[in-house]
């Protein structure tokens, strides 16, 4: 079960990485070449947010049938073992959020930058003109 989370983990590492190479000032025919490079990836990459889905809706489900382990009968290492599979839950939460919101982020930031782009060159024919 640990494999998918350290997909997930390596996944959001690289959307990090990819939106603050996006929002660093760089010269605009790199920056125009970094963006349409990423912008082809963006489709394929999608599948992240269905895989994140997926991933929360497994957590739900497995949270939803978690034995409890409150009462007096519990032992230090069960508690410590049930307090640590909490833990580790939400860190997945907190991970699934995060590789949706990063995605979303990058979309919006290369979409703004090829509206930006369109713009400029309609501001550059009426200037032509």
């Amino acid at each position: 079960m640990a494999l998918q989370w350290m997909i997930l983990t390596y996944v959001v590492a690289a959307e990090a990485a990819i939106a603050i190479l996006l929002t660093l000032p760089s010269p605009k025919a790199l920056k125009s070449r970094f963006v349409s490079l990423i912008s082809l990836a963006l489709q394929p990459s999608l599948f992240v947010v269905p895989f994140s889905a997926f991933q929360l809706l497994d957590i739900y489900w497995k949270n939803e049938h978690r034995l409890m382990c409150t009462g007096e009968i519990c032992t230090a290492s069960e508690r410590d073992r049930y307090e640590k599979s909490i833990y580790k839950a939400q860190r997945n939460v907190i991970l699934c959020l995060a590789a949706c919101l990063l995605y979303w982020c990058i979309y919006r930031v290369c979409k703004y930058y090829k509206e930006i782009q369109s713009i400029e060159e309609v501001e550059k024919r009426y200037k032509d003109q």
